[in-house]
């Protein structure tokens, strides 16, 4: 399997990774969230992720199973190792407190105006940023895996893991913002928060890169499909509709499998 394309796929990671900043930018310089665009746009993100996973990931994985274990048990295999990555990122959900996840929904003008200092919701920042730096390790790695593997999916799903991480951004800076009367704090950890999903990427190449082969390809590449169904239905979806109507995100997740078919038929 090709490796030359490392700096690519950690670059792509590092972006998406990142994107918690552009989050936390909002509550740096905005006094509003525009929840319609974040709702239509988390709708989007899950259309990609969902569509790319079962029409080109799952498949995938399972031809590069064939050749050695042949049509019928590369079929189950790669199935297997698809609701083994969904095991792996709800067990990971179901570790994190429901009163510190991520996904719970915050807006830019939640943030305190007087300044007013409060330890619990510095608290619930710092845990919001550990909870986000834990889900976002297996998404590094899922973007890592595509990017080594194949650019014409890698891009759109760092693209969908961007935007998702922006209201993880939020999630982050507004409590710490709010408790601490500094809009800086906020930001930085935030940012930083991100940093999970390179560290995924280097982690995943240092381990795994002296055994790669199409087999071990076939396994990861099958269970990142399942983290990635994982997110956009137990995450996405849930907080795209919160954020604006529910048919906000049903036409954002629309529009993103149309734009990810799209631009797979181009390269056909």
């Amino acid at each position: 399997m090709e490796t030359g394309n490392f700096w690519f796929a950690f670059g792509l990671t590092v972006f998406a990774g990142l994107s918690t900043g552009i989050g936390s930018a909002l509550a740096f310089f905005t006094k509003t969230t525009n929840t319609r665009f974040l709702s239509v746009s988390l709708g989007f993100s899950a259309g990609v992720m969902v569509y790319v996973s079962f029409v080109e990931i799952l498949p995938k994985a399972r031809v590069a199973l064939v050749p050695e274990y042949g049509e019928t048990l590369a079929a189950w295999y790669s199935v297997g190792a698809f609701f083994a990555g969904i095991l792996i990122i709800a067990l990971i959900d179901k570790l994190i407190p429901s009163y510190e996840n991520p996904h719970e929904i915050r807006r830019v003008e939640d943030v305190a105006k007087n300044g007013m200092k409060d330890p619990k919701l510095v608290r619930m920042g710092m845990f919001t940023a550990l909870a986000i730096a834990i889900h976002n390790f297996p998404e590094g790695i899922a973007t890592f895996m595509a990017g080594l593997t194949d650019t014409t999916v890698a891009i759109p799903i760092a693209v969908a893991i961007a935007i998702h991480n922006i209201p993880e951004g939020i999630a982050v800076s507004v409590p710490i913002s709010y408790g601490t009367g500094s809009k800086k704090k906020g930001f930085y950890l935030s940012f930083l928060s991100g940093l999970a999903e390179p560290v995924g990427a280097l982690l995943a190449y240092f381990i795994l890169m002296p055994y790669f082969s199409d087999n071990l390809f076939g396994f990861i590449f099958a269970a990142v499909g399942g983290i990635m169904v994982f997110i956009s239905i137990d995450e996405l979806l849930p907080t795209a509709r919160e954020y604006g109507l529910p048919h906000h995100a049903v036409y954002g997740f629309l529009a993103g499998m149309a734009v990810m078919a799209l631009s797979l038929l181009l390269f056909i």
